[in-house]
């Protein structure tokens, strides 16, 4: 049961991840475009996933969210696995406002000229954006990022409450069944906590191999 919950903590993680960098970056992108409108858009996503706890988010997804799809789409989300898809759903998307704002800091520290320069040899906006000035962004971002990386990480512990059997669900489980609190609730704090520092080493190699490669 814990190694089940570990592997499912890990998927939720991973695909949480992958939606809120991906979602972020376009935030970032439209944030940094010239349409007002577009920016107020964005500014309203991240200043409603940022002031809004997590848990509540999580919940309007599940039981909000869910009821306005079609009847028959809600019942076969509920026999596949449907609370697995909110929760990675909602916390990706939570994230993605963290990480929008961090890339947006990124790009906002790179000079205006090197965008001037990069249309002057030809390269379109979104080339330009992706050949010269994201790369330059990440790296200076990449610290921040890390650090939303491990929130979203310890926040999938969240979905347990909508019935996710992640580490922590895991864990409640056999505490209740077993009477052992010290050991089944030291283990998943081992657990978390070695999970956490592997991020950050990983994230540190990273900044400092970025780093020699800029230079």
């Amino acid at each position: 049961m814990l190694l089940h919950g570990i592997v499912l903590m890990l998927e939720l993680t991973v695909l949480a991840w992958i939606l809120a960098m991906v979602l972020g970056t376009l935030l970032a992108l439209v944030r940094m475009g010239r349409s007002r409108w577009a920016q107020a858009a964005v500014a309203g996503w991240v200043e409603y996933h940022q002031n809004v706890p997590m848990l509540v988010q999580i919940f309007l997804w599940y039981f909000g969210i869910s009821t306005l799809l079609p009847k028959g789409a809600e019942i076969w989300l509920n026999q596949h696995g449907g609370e697995f898809a909110f929760a990675t759903i909602s916390v990706g998307l939570a994230t993605s406002a963290y990480m929008s704002e961090s890339l947006r800091g990124g790009i906002r520290a790179i000079p205006h000229s090197q965008i001037e320069a990069s249309r002057a040899l030809g390269l379109s906006y979104l080339q330009a954006f992706r050949h010269v000035i994201f790369p330059q962004a990440f790296r200076i971002a990449l610290p921040t990022l890390i650090n939303h990386t491990v929130l979203l990480f310890k926040n999938t512990s969240l979905a347990m409450t909508i019935g996710v059997a992640e580490l922590t669900y895991a864990t409640r489980e056999i505490e209740s069944r077993s009477f052992k609190t010290v050991e089944t609730y030291l283990f998943a704090t081992v657990v978390y906590l070695g999970i956490s520092l592997l991020i950050m080493a990983a994230g540190s190699l990273a900044e400092r191999r970025l780093r020699i490669v800029a230079r």
